[in-house]
């Protein structure tokens, strides 16, 4: 699979680290190299500014540190497809060696399979080869991952690393409007995006599009923000996105349609503006500084 990039988002610490997976024992692999920033792509959007920004660069260390990853699933694969070996560790339940497998295999060459992802109970995230794999509950979250041939010829113990990197977009929106009464969660659509992703590749499953809803966080009286992310079935995609305001019990508020808003794997692209105001326009034009940030490498 090829590199992908983590990159800055509005100061959030971001804390990295090499998964190992074991046969016989670990050791733990740190980056210590220091990153670099770089500034924000913006753009502007009649109604709605949008801007793209990094995700942040700290120094790496294992991933029982990072916040956003909660689960790690790995698996074997065989020379036919076949499941040899699949396991889920939640970092609530073992975290002094959440980072950490073991198991045994046959003689026989495999495909590695390694995802890490954030988790909240009730979440449901099936991983079913090297080229398939679905959140198949209501929301996608942070997702790390990546795939390596892996040959074993005697009984002599193996010991892998494997570096994972992020493979999914994020989507804030911010309002600068006050949150009316009633108003407690917005359901975001993607017009081309989707909740399922080939983890060889890094890319989502189909461009069908998909739904979620978020309940909404308010900043304070006349700021309020949801967030959400998604796979792209490109590097760079861009595509129409759909805001509807919801009361408690799913009724539409208010709808806004934010025009050919632009994504970029590993990126985060922030939607800000009136979302609760009703206006006649039901989409937004914009213009686009095509200079995309640079790109670097950390590891995970």
């Amino acid at each position: 699979m090829k590199k992908l990039f983590f990159e800055a988002n509005y100061g959030i610490a971001l804390l990295m680290g090499t998964v190992v997976i074991l046969s016989s024992c670990s050791e733990e692999v740190m980056d210590p190299e220091n990153q670099k920033v770089y500034a924000p792509v913006s753009v502007q959007v009649s109604g709605f500014s949008v801007s793209m920004s990094d995700f942040p660069n700290t120094r790496a260390v294992d991933p029982s540190s990072y916040e956003g990853v909660g689960a790690i699933t790995l698996a074997f694969y065989d020379s036919n497809g076949g499941e040899a070996y699949k396991v889920t560790q939640f970092k609530s339940e073992n975290s002094a060696t959440f980072e950490q497998f073991s198991c045994s295999l046959p003689v026989g060459s495999y495909t590695l399979v390694a995802v890490g992802y954030g988790y909240f109970s009730g979440d449901v995230f099936v991983l079913t080869s090297p080229t398939e794999a679905e959140y198949t509950s209501a929301l996608p979250r942070e997702t790390f991952c990546a795939t390596q041939s892996v040959s074993i010829t005697d009984a002599t113990p193996l010991n892998l690393s494997i570096t994972l990197d992020r493979i999914n977009t994020k989507l804030t929106v911010n309002s600068t409007d006050h949150i009316p009464v009633g108003a407690t969660k917005v359901r975001t659509t993607y017009a081309a995006a989707c909740k399922g992703f080939n983890p060889t590749t890094g890319l989502a499953a189909n461009t069908n599009g998909f739904s979620v809803v978020n309940t909404i966080r308010q900043i304070n009286d006349n700021q309020a923000m949801v967030a959400n992310f998604a796979f792209l079935a490109t590097d760079i995609q861009t595509m129409n996105i759909t805001l509807e305001v919801l009361d408690a019990s799913d009724n539409v508020l208010c709808t806004k349609v934010v025009s050919d808003v632009p994504f970029k794997r590993n990126r985060v692209t922030v939607l800000e503006g009136r979302l609760f105001t009703p206006s006649s326009a039901s989409s937004a034009s914009f213009t686009l500084n095509t200079d995309w940030l640079d790109e670097y490498n950390v590891t995970f």
